[in-house]
């Protein structure tokens, strides 16, 4: 009977969970959905995603909320924390025959209260530009007529015919943007272009290692402007750096490539430890990348080393989405000999706020390896899966820079007490054993130590040195010694899912085809350090294909097309006497 119950606990949907920094809290009444709140039947159906756009108005409910459901698409005022959300007022709503929207992002640059400029991309391949403001359709890409011996032309996908797995508009530009498809190609187009009526013609321009770009040749200027084919397989995501220069792209060939976007580059690349990758983002600095994908695994990715620095494994199913929270990202200079170790200290250090966050995004990107000062740092990510549970993960300076002195190095209890160690005995530690919320293999400093003068270069010469993924060499061991290692660190009772088990098998037991498992490609689970979620919760009934963090809030959604508000520790808006009185949720943390 206490087995039953224990597994009725671990199924139930959780409506709050807790981290150093409080309490964050589900509000119910800030929940967004298909007006008449319907659960939507999700078999074979397009995942439900969210994009955001503030227009600046001068309300105070400046937020714009865009979704898709099956073959619905919704454009509502988004009131987040502040207020209940009001389902029959839609600003915008549209149904589609034929086709289902996949994915859409607002241009924030042109982005006012009387318009905003909303790519759409769809299942059959087109890409609509549309204003939910003005009710408009502006153009359609990719969807061209077609004139024919009959009375009546008819529609015809001319570029590529496969599924639109991503759209995001380039950075820093009110024209151009760019459209991964299912085939494996990505167009980048211009707006202000036509497609023309006749197949577009390609000449090489440039190729390299698994992929190619080709320009579209025309007498005169037309869309697509590149055609971009990268590795084998769908183009799963892409994610551009936040400095817009750098292109992060995964495919269902389990490969993660990072190309100058300019100069049409490979700058680096990484494997996953099985599968296809299925969603990719960029640290506010730009100096990590997070995967996600079929091995059940999230992968941190160091940009200026082009290696993989750390794994996390808390999920049981495939990876959706990975996300930086920007807001609780932090960097902060210390003094050394304050650094006492102990985890109050480092509660102090957490901070929430826009200053915040714009602050830690302007010292991190000066931050570099050359940098002596101390400094403590936490990068704080998330990442939704396929099994309903979100996962929160604190990336530290432990496994971030192994080698800097013990006295730099922050304990914590429960891996102290898990080694059998005790807390208060920095000092009798190892110096190459990594102390976070991650399993210490030694073996993950002694490789970072030895990558550590790639580390030095300033950020100009690594953007500059395209091939340099090619050169960098692991630190390798004694295969006793990783043996060794390896037990002994998977023994301490933190992994116990058969996803785990699954994955030290395929370790021991199958070699990979591309022969790249224990190459700097794709490192052994014993050779970079193995973390642990901060907090790992399911929060739905459906498979979660959304989550994005905002100031007051992260937001979510499931597959039933729910987007659910989560509030930040002291952040709970003041909603409706009435709200407040039948939900909890209304109450202030």
């Amino acid at each position: 009977m206490a087995a039953e119950g224990g597994g009725k606990e671990m199924n139930e949907i959780k409506t709050q969970f807790t981290t150093r920094e409080g309490v964050y809290k589900l509000l119910t009444h800030s929940e967004y959905s298909r007006p008449n709140r319907v659960p939507f039947n999700s078999q074979g159906s397009n995942p439900v995603k969210v994009s955001f756009v503030n227009v600046n108005d001068q309300s105070g409910n400046g937020d714009r909320i865009c979704f898709n459901v099956g073959r619905e698409l919704y454009f509502y005022i988004y009131k987040g924390v502040r207020k209940a959300a009001d389902l029959s007022k839609p600003i915008d709503k549209r149904i589609y025959k034929g086709t289902q929207p996949t994915c859409h992002d607002f241009n924030h640059l042109t982005a006012t209260a009387e318009s905003v400029s909303l790519l759409v991309g769809f299942s059959a391949g087109q890409v609509q530009l549309i204003d939910p403001i003005k009710k408009e359709t502006s153009k359609l890409f990719n969807e061209e007529l077609i004139s024919v011996p009959s009375p009546l032309p008819f529609l015809q996908r001319l570029i590529d015919k496969s599924r639109v797995t991503c759209v995001k508009w380039v950075p820093g530009s009110e024209s151009l943007f760019l459209v991964a498809h299912s085939s494996g190609n990505m167009y980048l187009y211009n707006v202000e272009h036509t497609c023309g009526t006749t197949a577009p013609h390609y000449q090489l321009l440039k190729q390299g290692e698994s992929y190619s770009v080709h320009t579209c040749k025309s007498k005169s200027t037309r869309n697509p402007l590149l055609k971009w084919t990268v590795g084998e397989g769908a183009l799963n995501e892409f994610a551009f750096s936040p400095d817009g220069k750098f292109l992060a792209c995964v495919s269902q060939d389990g490969f993660l490539r990072v190309f100058n976007f300019d100069a049409v580059e490979l700058h680096g690349t990484m494997r996953s430890y099985f599968g296809g990758l299925l969603c990719v983002c960029w640290s506010p600095d730009g100096k990590y990348i997070v995967t996600g994908g079929e091995d059940d695994l999230v992968t941190v990715w160091s940009f200026l080393d082009c290696r993989v620095i750390a794994r996390g494994h808390g999920h049981k199913s495939w990876v959706s989405v990975v996300a930086f929270d920007h807001y609780t990202t932090s960097v902060e200079e210390t003094d050394p000999t304050e650094f006492s170790g102990s985890d109050e200290d480092f509660q102090d250090q957490i901070h929430f706020g826009r200053d915040r966050a714009n602050s830690t995004q302007s010292r991190l990107s000066k931050r570099n390896s050359m940098d002596s000062r101390p400094v403590s740092v936490t990068y704080r990510f998330g990442s939704v899966c396929q099994d309903t549970q979100l996962c929160l993960w604190d990336l530290t300076e432990d496994i971030l820079f192994p080698h800097l002195p013990l006295s730099r190095t922050r304990t914590h209890t429960n891996v102290m007490n898990a080694t059998g160690l005790s807390v208060g005995g920095a000092s009798s530690l190892p110096a190459t054993l990594p102390r976070s919320n991650s399993l210490p293999h030694s073996a993950a400093a002694t490789a970072s130590a030895g990558g550590s003068s790639k580390g030095s270069a300033p950020d100009g010469a690594v953007a500059s040195s395209v091939s340099k993924f090619a050169t960098l060499s692991l630190h390798e061991r004694k295969e006793r010694h990783h043996e060794k290692d390896h037990k002994r660190n998977h023994s301490m009772g933190h992994i116990s899912s058969k996803s785990s088990d699954k994955l030290n098998l395929l370790t021991k037991t199958k070699a990979d085809p591309a022969k790249t498992l224990g190459t700097m490609l794709c490192p052994r689970m014993e050779d970079v350090p193995l973390l642990e979620p901060l907090i790992c919760k399911k929060i739905a009934h459906e498979r979660l294909t959304v989550l994005i963090f905002l100031e007051d809030c992260i937001v979510t959604a499931c597959q039933e097309g729910f987007i659910c508000t989560w509030a930040r520790p002291g952040k709970v808006g003041l909603l409706s006497s009435q709200n407040q009185a039948n939900s909890p949720s209304g109450t202030v943390v």
